[in-house]
């Protein structure tokens, strides 16, 4: 696993993954999560919640994203093309609820899961 540097629009973040098309996804995935109640919309298509997830993006992101292992604003980083990315996040939670149909399964909500306050450990002395 490596440590990638992935700049998009707002987005600026450190991801260690196995590769830079995985960084791409990843980053996306943390910067679109709040777009994941159009999955559980039954009255959107999946072509409907596509077309959200490009507007959004063609409004708050640019057209690539730059990924390098030595630092931000690097020319000699890679290029992938912001709409690619979304389409394979895209692609990917569709699949998930197909999978879930498929092996005879509700459709699993696409909100994340709340996640629980740590509790505080007191360790006897």
């Amino acid at each position: 696993m490596s440590k990638f540097y992935v700049q998009c629009g707002p987005i600026r973040t450190i991801i260690v993954s196995t590769s830079r098309e995985q960084a791409c996804l990843e980053a996306l995935d943390e910067s679109l999560q709040n777009h994941l109640w159009i999955y559980d919309d039954p009255g959107l298509s999946n072509g409907d919640c596509r077309n959200h997830l490009m507007l959004e993006a063609l409004v708050h992101l640019d057209p690539s994203i730059r990924v390098s292992e030595q630092g931000f604003d690097r020319d000699d980083g890679s290029l992938f093309g912001t709409p690619e990315v979304i389409d394979r996040w895209h692609r990917l939670m569709t699949g998930m609820n197909r999978l879930f149909v498929a092996a005879g399964l509700p459709p699993r909500t696409m909100q994340p899961a709340p996640v629980m306050p740590q509790a505080s450990v007191h360790l006897p002395r």
